[in-house]
């Protein structure tokens, strides 16, 4: 065989999505194993807007493992990066002793370069460390030749990250075990499910957090008495009822379970001593909104959730997305010379009439919101089988455009 084929690498790269999570995960009973103190549910966002882009490369050249993530290198010795992939190693080399006949054992031993994008703010809480993991895992599976459940290995990465190998409606079961082997993802309804739901996403800041959801998490398990009230009590009925509420369809039910278990997360941040502050005045004014648009109605036709951060996601059925939108730049007014106000799916003009501003009745707040994407449930991670779009060379360094 000739010496260049040999070091030629082996290249993968795959996509993976943001999960927004409408049931929070908040809190973990074993931080090592990231595993949680109650379930989640989350829905898994389309990747047309929202994605994670990883290249895996490896090659019996490379010197050793390393890894660039938008554009720059990063430590590859993190410990929830080792741990994945200490993990899938494990796994491949389970197979091949097991004596798999598919599987290809030259590549065990070589060194990987990972190269990751996103096409969205990093730590503006719209869950990138969820969609990485994920994409990282899901690759490197790929290129190593595992299979299996993927979402407890995901899980070790981040623990919402579990929730993004799968698409559409996804339940993170807590699990019970010591070792979190039954602490994993499971789709309880495809994106297919339910085609007119869409989601908005508000970005009031696409600044870093102040304080980190991990740091954020261990202090709440800490202080907060109503953390772990929410975690025994409130959070089993709410899964059952969301699971529910998704499988009919029922989008008042579905949005009153969303808004009170954003209300409750958030209560459970200022309950934790000292307190964390993830919304803001625009976060807030974003809720009125919201809640006043809804009793004009006097139906449920909005819902919003926040995580770890100020921005809001908004869920609606898709008649109602043009008016909605017109409701947002009306009371945020975007500034006149920026860029595109609306990104990701196309919104229609639309009017509002005097009587829903009147019902809103706020002040408008110029520039609250920097922009909107339009969104909708999507589908888990996809292989990528266009080689010119590898983010890695041939040598295994990331091309000059990442």
């Amino acid at each position: 065989m000739p010496e260049d084929s040999m070091d030629k690498p082996n290249i993968v790269t795959c996509t993976a999505p943001v999960n927004i999570a409408v049931v929070k995960y908040w809190g973990k009973r074993n931080e090592e194993l990231i595993l949680p103190i109650n379930s989640s549910l989350s829905v898994t966002l389309h990747q047309d807007q929202l994605k994670t882009t990883t290249t895996v490369a490896t090659s019996r050249s490379f010197q050793e493992d390393r890894i660039w993530l938008n554009g720059k290198e990063e430590d590859i010795t993190h410990p929830r990066l080792q741990s994945c992939l200490r993990e899938i190693r494990r796994l491949a080399r389970k197979r091949r002793n097991d004596g798999d006949p598919a599987m290809d054992s030259t590549g065990l031993s070589h060194k990987v370069h990972i190269c990751s994008v996103n096409n969205f703010p990093t730590a503006a809480g719209l869950a990138s460390s969820a969609a990485g993991f994920a994409c990282l895992v899901y690759t490197l599976a790929r290129v190593f030749g595992v299979e299996g459940e993927l979402s407890v290995i995901a899980r070790q990465g981040s623990g919402s990250a579990c929730r993004s190998i799968y698409g559409g409606f996804v339940q993170w079961i807590m699990g019970q075990k010591d070792d979190g082997k039954d602490s994993l993802a499971q789709q309880v309804e495809p994106e297919t499910h339910w085609p007119e739901l869409r989601i908005l996403v508000l970005v009031a800041s696409a600044e870093r957090k102040p304080v980190g959801s991990t740091s954020g998490m261990q202090t709440s398990v800490q202080t907060s008495r109503l953390l772990k009230h929410r975690a025994e009590s409130v959070v089993p009925g709410r899964m059952e009822e969301m699971i529910k509420a998704v499988r009919r369809k029922d989008f008042a039910a579905f949005a009153e379970l969303t808004m009170k278990d954003s209300n409750q997360f958030h209560a459970t941040c200022l309950d934790t001593y000292p307190p964390i502050f993830y919304l803001n005045y625009v976060s807030q004014q974003i809720i009125n909104v919201v809640h006043r648009y809804n009793r004009h109605y006097r139906e449920t036709r909005l819902a919003y959730t926040f995580d770890a951060g100020p921005n809001a996601v908004i869920f609606t059925l898709q008649q109602h997305v043009p008016e909605f939108v017109q409701v947002v730049q009306h009371f945020f007014p975007p500034e006149t010379n920026g860029g595109q106000f609306i990104k990701g799916l196309p919104v229609n003009p639309a009017a509002i009439t005097e009587e829903l501003k009147q019902a809103v009745g706020l002040e408008p707040m110029p520039k609250g919101i920097s922009y909107i994407i339009s969104t909708k449930a999507g589908p888990g991670p996809c292989v990528v089988t266009d080689p010119t779009q590898h983010l890695l060379r041939s040598d295994g360094l990331p091309k000059e455009t990442v």
